[in-house]
């Protein structure tokens, strides 16, 4: 399998790493310290024509696919994970599902406005008794008098209180397990959908998480995506794919780590020399260079999988178990690089630690990957 970049994927890295060092790596610090939402940079992204690369031509997207869009997620996370998250939920986890499992009507109602940034997507499938354990939801969408009404709780909910639009899974015949979960496409503004209080989190700060509450949520028959029953493996399969991302929001934010020990290793001086040709410091930066360079080829290979039609679901969870364990690694090894500045909030290690922990976390804990991973190997 070939890995290079196309022409146009190296294009879109040329385009975004310019994007990134201009608007925000001037502004990672203050979003990490304000925790405000960073609309002006999603917009500016926008402009761009960043928010739709996984959106086909034909509905005002770029069509590019997912190697195109890890280049950019990795982009962006080398100064921003923060930032990185927002985007990569709204385009893969947000956007995707309508892409592959919505009708035209669903298609052209919706992808346009997510692809130029006119709305932002979110994707409510985590319950607070429902993490890991996703086939077993509490939310309940009842059909009734040709609508179908939500009740329940969603958590830990990227791009709350932002989104205009979110992905729904809830279940449409209680007990049935994942066999009974239905995907549902409900507005922001729809009145029976409430946002709880953003949540206050270690790290990825700027980016909005919260719960969402379906108060007798009421959506059209034509709001649900898919057919009743195919929500889980609608699910799954967006999830498959959101880990690319993750692995590519991994990637960048150790890659930037990285090259701020470089920097930092070039200057500072301890006995009468730059720390950087000390061989201990030299051994970090080596082995920090090799995880990084691994890292992005299991991704880029995953993201070519899918690219190419071909089963990429073990592939893609190889990449998020690996480039997001390395990426806590490096960041750590980086921080201590710095030595006691590292530890201090005026540096930018303390931040890249903190967020480097959620990248093991959401989409699929890493101890989930691993069930996932063996699946894939031995199937029952």
């Amino acid at each position: 399998m070939d890995l290079s970049l196309s022409p146009e994927q190296q294009e879109i890295r040329r385009l975004v790493r310019e994007f990134a060092e201009r608007e925000i790596k001037p502004r990672a610090a203050a979003i990490d310290h304000t925790d405000d939402f960073p609309r002006d940079l999603v917009a500016k992204a926008a402009q761009l024509g960043l928010l739709g690369i996984l959106v086909p031509e034909a509905y005002s997207g770029a069509g590019l696919g997912h190697v195109a869009f890890a280049v950019f997620v990795e982009e962006v996370a080398r100064y921003s994970a923060s930032t990185a998250g927002i985007l990569d939920v709204h385009g893969s986890v947000g956007t995707e599902p309508i892409v592959l499992f919505g009708n035209e009507e669903q298609k052209r109602r919706w992808l346009p406005d997510l692809a130029n940034g006119k709305k932002l997507a979110a994707f409510a499938l985590t319950e607070p008794e429902a993490g890991s354990d996703a086939a077993h939801l509490k939310t309940i969408a009842t059909h009734q008098n040709g609508k179908y009404v939500l009740r329940g709780t969603k958590i830990f909910i990227t791009n709350a209180g932002e989104a205009q639009l979110y992905v729904v899974m809830a279940t449409t015949h209680p007990g049935s397990g994942a066999e009974g979960i239905t995907t549902f496409l409900v507005g922001g503004d729809n009145p029976g959908l409430k946002v709880g209080p953003k949540l206050k989190k270690m790290g990825l700060n700027g980016s909005a998480i919260a719960e969402v509450h379906l108060e007798d949520c009421a959506v059209d028959e034509t709001d649900r995506l898919g057919n009743e029953g195919e929500g889980f493996r609608i699910a799954m399969r967006a999830l498959d794919s959101g880990r690319i991302g993750i692995s590519a929001q991994a990637v960048g934010l150790a890659q930037g780590a990285l090259d701020d020990a470089i920097a930092y290793a070039k200057e500072r001086k301890q006995f009468g020399k730059p720390i950087a040709e000390l061989q201990t410091i030299q051994n970090k930066i080596a082995d920090m260079t090799v995880k990084v360079s691994a890292a992005r080829w299991m991704t880029w290979k995953a993201a070519a999988l899918c690219d190419a039609g071909q089963p990429f679901t073990k592939a893609a969870s190889m990449a998020k178990l690996f480039a997001t364990d390395a990426a806590m690694e490096i960041t750590l090894d980086a921080l201590q690089v710095f030595g006691g500045y590292g530890y201090l909030e005026d540096y930018p290690m303390a931040r890249r630690v903190r967020d480097a922990k959620a990248c093991q976390i959401y989409e699929g804990t890493n101890q989930v990957q691993r069930v996932v991973i063996a699946r894939e190997l031995m199937p029952a």
